[in-house]
């Protein structure tokens, strides 16, 4: 493999329509390499330049489904668009009584901006009588990957 093809990124290779320099010849990937996903994935490192915020949800089961749609209408048509936000992940407890959500911001300052949008108050006000919620920001300390 030529220096050249070391230096091109998956990225580069799909942007550029999955043509690549291949020892002078032109190759092309394989069309199923060419797509990219829908969306990155959560990355959870220890890093100082990441703020995440946990919410614990406590709920009845009947009420896990409806408290999670909610959950994801607001992270797409609010927090996804706010300065600083990077991700949100949902989890369902098993036995249909806690749902966690997992949210990495680019810094506290972003999770205050958040907080104080106008949007949010009426947003959180749907959530009294389904479900109880407590929430507090940490920083990753430690992580291990296979």
């Amino acid at each position: 493999m030529s220096a050249i093809e070391h230096r091109l990124s998956r990225r580069a290779v799909v942007a550029a329509g999955g043509t690549v320099l291949a020892g002078g010849a032109l190759a092309t990937l394989p069309a199923s390499s060419q797509t990219r996903s829908p969306a990155m994935n959560t990355t959870i490192r220890v890093d100082d330049g990441i703020t995440t915020l946990v919410n614990l949800f406590t709920v009845e089961p009947d009420g896990q489904a409806k408290v999670l749609a909610l959950l994801q209408d607001g992270t797409e048509n609010i927090f996804a668009g706010m300065a600083g936000w990077i991700s949100t992940t949902l989890h369902k407890s098993r036995d249909g009584r806690r749902i966690v959500v997992y949210s990495q911001w680019r810094d506290a300052a972003s999770i205050e901006a958040f907080r104080s949008d106008p949007r949010i108050k009426p947003y959180l006000a749907q959530f009294g009588e389904l479900a109880k919620s407590e929430a507090f920001t940490c920083d990753v300390s430690y992580t291990r990957h296979v």
